[in-house]
């Protein structure tokens, strides 16, 4: 007998055992089905409660015996608990989007709503905006009366909601409109919440628009669920509680800094004190056959940053990784933006005169050379960090005081 879980098709990527996990539920499963399976466990009823996810939420819903007002208002069910043979169904997306929603301080109130979408998410996101009191609501979908390619007639939207997979991993660094056309915006939703930081919540804020992604949504219907799992109450602390440890496990931790400033050491230290994968930028580029000083030589440096770029893409694309990247590559604010959809930024400062330069093309030349690429580089790397720290000891000592700082800043970063 199953006893708890999330069903759906395609689960790989899921966050939510690791969620349930945290939350004391340690016979939580995934269950990737297909429909006739699902149908097959319902009709059996051997679970005792159960998540659903796409694209099963609407049949979840026609398979229960009692399902909530909340749950048929929606149109959907994400919750099902098995209680004495008696299914019952609910759903806690609605409290998930709302608690999202007030953690970013968006709301919908008087506002005018364009929700990117029309599937199951997009009927939790219209509840919820008949619910909070919007005062427009407009979906748009790819083939319908509003499409993208007549959205600029809803350019003076307050509040832009993405519940479409565009953007999402795999698919990373692209987004399903461009913000630009929208002058009003005081608020951008992306129910995405793999990468934690999609390319329109990196684009809304750069234009100062609060924004937020998924994964608080993720965490607190799970949160919600659990309650009805286990028919207990759990403070909402603990959501909190538990979405900071999401975050600690799932984020990458990616090196900015000098070129010879300890990137690689501290990066292994750190991987080792956390368990996770080193990679290296510059061994993936050099993995197509040529070393970087020969790439340099023969082809210039332009060549090499793209090459560069395609294995910053590649790599922050990746969860719970430590990544070290060149030095110049911060000089890329495409490489700055996909480094942090998925990852925390470290800027490593080192004493100049203890900067190794054994191997490294621009930093060959004598003190005269490492100054000069410092006074080019140093704000790139402080604007691009989300935490700085300065290299004054022994490696497994700077990992430590880096782990307890990143957990220190990362209710400031999310």
């Amino acid at each position: 007998m199953i006893s708890y879980g999330l069903c759906g098709r395609t689960l790989k990527h899921s966050y939510s055992k690791i969620i349930h996990e945290y939350l004391g539920n340690d016979k939580y499963e995934l269950l990737s089905l297909e429909k006739d399976e699902l149908y097959e466990l319902f009709e059996s009823k051997n679970f005792a409660a159960l998540n659903v996810t796409i694209p099963y939420k609407q049949d979840a819903l026609n398979l229960c015996d009692v399902v909530s007002d909340e749950a048929k208002a929606i149109g959907s069910v994400n919750t099902v608990v098995n209680k004495n043979g008696t299914l019952y169904g609910y759903n806690t997306d609605y409290f998930g989007f709302v608690y999202m929603l007030n953690r970013a301080g968006i709301t919908l109130k008087n506002k005018k709503v364009v929700i990117l979408g029309s599937g199951g998410t997009s009927l939790t996101s219209r509840a919820v905006c008949k619910g909070e009191g919007a005062r427009e609501t407009v979906v748009v979908s790819r083939k319908g009366e509003v499409n993208y390619n007549n959205i600029s007639d809803h350019a003076d939207a307050d509040v832009l909601i993405n519940t479409t997979p565009v953007g999402m991993y795999p698919d990373n660094g692209r987004a399903p409109v461009d913000l630009s056309i929208f002058k009003n915006l005081s608020g951008v939703v992306d129910v995405i919440y793999n990468p934690i930081r999609t390319a329109l919540v990196i684009e809304a804020e750069k234009r100062s628009i609060p924004a937020t992604t998924g994964l608080p949504m993720l965490v607190a219907q799970a949160v919600r669920a659990h309650e009805y799992f286990f028919d207990t109450k759990v403070d909402d602390a603990v959501i909190e509680e538990v979405y900071f440890k999401c975050l600690m496990k799932i984020l990458n931790v990616v090196f900015v800094g000098m070129p010879g400033c300890g990137k690689t050491s501290i990066g292994k230290a750190y991987a080792n004190l956390t368990c996770r994968s080193f990679l290296d930028t510059d061994i993936f580029v050099e993995q197509a056959g040529m070393p970087i000083p020969e790439i340099f030589e023969k082809y210039g440096e332009e060549a090499f940053r793209d090459k560069e770029t395609a294995a910053i893409q590649m790599l922050s694309s990746m969860s719970e990784k430590v990544i070290a990247t060149g030095g110049g590559a911060v000089k890329r604010e495409k490489n700055v933006e996909l480094m942090k959809q998925n990852g925390v930024v470290v800027y490593l400062k080192r004493d100049l005169d203890k900067l190794s330069t054994e191997g490294r093309p621009l930093s060959q030349g004598g003190d005269e050379k490492i100054l000069k690429l410092y006074e080019e580089r140093h704000a790139l790397y402080e604007n691009a960090a989300d935490v700085v720290i300065e290299t004054h000891e022994d490696v497994e000592e700077c990992a430590d005081r880096l782990y307890k700082m990143i957990l220190e800043e990362l209710p400031k970063l999310f």
